[in-house]
Parts: C-alpha cells; sequence; structure tokens
C-alpha cells in the first residue's frame, strides 16, 4: 500500500507544479487583447465584459496556456490521469463493486472533453483533444476487461456430462 501511497503524492506534486507554471504561463493573456474575444470562455460564462486584462478570469488562463503553450497544461491532464489510474487500479485490487463505474465514468468524460475540444485551430487544442481520446478510450478498455471479467465469473460452470 505504501507504493501506491508514494505514487499518488509523486503524482500530487507534479500535478500542483505543473498547474502553477500553466497558471504563470496562460497569465500573458492579460496583453494580449487580440486572444481576449477566442479564449476566455470562463470570463464569457460569468458576464463579465474585459475591458482590460485584469478582468479576465483565472481559469481562462488555462485555456489560454493550452492552446498557446501546451507543455505544462498537457502535464497537468496526464497527472490527473495518472492519478485517477492509481485510484483505479486499487479499486481492482480490492474487486469493488465500483470498479467498473470508475473506469467508465472517467472513460466517458474523456471522451466528452475529446469531442468538444476536436476542432480547434490551435496545436494546443489538437494535442488535448487526442491526449483525452486516447485516455478515454485506455479507461474504456479496462472498463470493458473488467465486465469481461466479472461476466465469466458469473457464468454457472455446468458439470453435467452426458
Amino acid at each position: 500500500m505504501f507504493k501506491y501511497a508514494l505514487q499518488l503524492i509523486v503524482g500530487t506534486f507534479t500535478l500542483v507544479v505543473s498547474t502553477i507554471i500553466a497558471w504563470y504561463e496562460g497569465s500573458t493573456i492579460t496583453y494580449n487583447s487580440l486572444e481576449w474575444r477566442y479564449s476566455t470562455p470562463f470570463t464569457k460564462l460569468f458576464n463579465i465584459e474585459i475591458l482590460n486584462g485584469s478582468e479576465i478570469s483565472q481559469l481562462d488562463y488555462f485555456v489560454y496556456a493550452a492552446k498557446f503553450q501546451p507543455l505544462f497544461p498537457a502535464i497537468m491532464i496526464l497527472s490527473i490521469f495518472y492519478i485517477l489510474g492509481i485510484v483505479g487500479y486499487c479499486l481492482i485490487k480490492c474487486e469493488s463493486k465500483w470498479t467498473l463505474g470508475f473506469w467508465g465514468l472517467i472513460g466517458s468524460i474523456m471522451i466528452l472533453l475529446s469531442g468538444i475540444i476536436f476542432n480547434s485551430s490551435t496545436i494546443g487544442g489538437m494535442i488535448f483533444s487526442w491526449i483525452t481520446l486516447v485516455s478515454g478510450l485506455i479507461c474504456l478498455a479496462v472498463a470493458a476487461l473488467i465486465w469481461l471479467r466479472n461476466f465469466k465469473h458469473r457464468q454457472p460452470i455446468n458439470t453435467n456430462r452426458v
């Protein structure tokens, strides 16, 4: 159990560091007024009209970083997927009844997210689309394997021989 806790700590540390760096890189949107219209979905969601860079939502920093400097946002997504993978693996080892739903839900969310950003015109958007699509397919494949394993264990064994 210690090795899983250590992996969760490393994954969380990687997530925190990459989040801070991505947030810093994305803060340059405050100086790029040409991108305010295209890279501020959260500010628009809150119905805020941007007159200067200080009015941009902090969440839009991550959108801007993902679009134009995708390395650390990609590391964020991969570290989240890694942490979820460790949790999911522990569920498999414990033979929890929640395992199938966990992997299926994570896979569905990843594929849905991939579909939302699939037609992105930036390299960062395309990278995120592929990362989330592949991650979602992996999760759904794991869920299918778990379902098959559970289905085989439920089959009654026919001991009557003719």
